[in-house]
């Protein structure tokens, strides 16, 4: 288990106790970068660079330009551990030349990367899904759980926030991240009452301009509501939202959302693969108003956060 010391003093150093989810095709190095410098934890996934040699690119401009502006470390990266991925190995390689502080693993067991991550003195936290995933991962030695609750944008959870903190809060008081529709100052609120340590943000982060989506994608989001969200296994083979309007782009009907299909994460970026042309994003979609940059959402953030504190002081007086 990573050891409490070294997750409080990372929270000293954030602004807002928040991590911005690593999003397939849409985090990079600019959503990193401009994460970390107004204040909090930018995870992307490791096979969104297209190369190794690319990936490594990124990783020595992150720390590069972090490290020049007194955030040195305040990055995370995320790597997907199922077996079909073929690119595990040479991404590991990389991950623990630069040594991120955190490394997430997503669609299998933590085990994986484990002793080479702890060997440079880095922590593994695993995405869950469930209590019993939460289990296996502890017991597989993961050092944080990253609990993905109903209403996350991409792959989802089945389970609500309120239900899935409490029941794995019952066997693990380790570092806890929880994410499914945080998209608000209240929402990160809610998941520290929760007994989350930090919340996970995704879908609030991707129509900044600093994401890899394109303004079609940025326009798509900010017109979209939780009821244009659409869960299925059909791109994936994985539970997953999608925006509505970018499935019916691509040809998706209600035939074809029905069907579950294979998992298959080899050859990420090919041409062939249906989320190449399709959009993800969560329940929290309402609170994407504006394409706006990462540090003005983090100020937006920031403001929500204060009137909440003044709303609280108001109430205490008032009793």
């Amino acid at each position: 288990m990573a050891d409490r010391p070294s997750i409080d003093s990372l929270k000293v150093r954030l602004r807002l106790p928040v991590f911005v989810a690593p999003m397939f095709l849409i985090s990079g190095p600019d959503l990193v970068i401009a994460a970390a410098k107004a204040g909090i934890i930018g995870v992307f996934p490791a096979s969104n660079a297209r190369t190794i040699e690319g990936l490594a690119n990124w990783l020595s401009r992150i720390e590069r330009e972090l490290s020049a502006a007194g955030r040195s470390g305040m990055w995370a990266i995320n790597m997907l551990v199922h077996q079909s991925y073929e690119r595990f190995d040479a991404e590991l390689d990389i991950i623990c030349q630069y040594k991120p502080q955190i490394v997430v693993t997503a669609l299998g067991s933590p085990k994986r990367p484990l002793d080479r991550v702890h060997a440079y003195g880095g922590a593994v936290f695993s995405d869950v899904v469930t209590p019993d995933q939460a289990r296996k991962a502890i017991d597989a030695g993961a050092d944080g759980l990253v609990l993905v609750a109903c209403g996350a944008g991409g792959h989802t959870g089945q389970y609500s926030p309120f239900a899935f903190v409490e029941e794995v809060r019952r066997f693990w008081d380790g570092p806890l991240i929880l994410g499914g529709a945080i998209g608000s100052a209240r929402g990160i609120r809610a998941a520290r009452e929760l007994g989350a340590d930090f919340a996970y943000m995704g879908t609030r982060f991707i129509a900044a301009r600093e994401s890899l989506v394109s303004d079609d994608n940025r326009e798509m989001l900010v017109r979209a509501t939780m009821q244009d969200i659409v869960t299925t296994h059909a791109v994936t083979g994985v539970a997953s939202n999608w925006i509505r309007e970018s499935l019916e782009r691509a040809g998706f009907d209600a035939e074809k959302l029905d069907q579950k299909k294979k998992i298959d994460f080899s050859n990420v970026h090919g041409d062939s693969k249906a989320w190449k042309t399709i959009w993800g994003a969560g329940h929290g979609v309402g609170h994407t108003r504006a394409i706006q940059t990462v540090a003005e959402i983090v100020d937006d953030l920031l403001r929500e956060d204060a009137a909440c504190n003044a709303r609280t002081r108001e109430r205490v007086v008032l009793s």
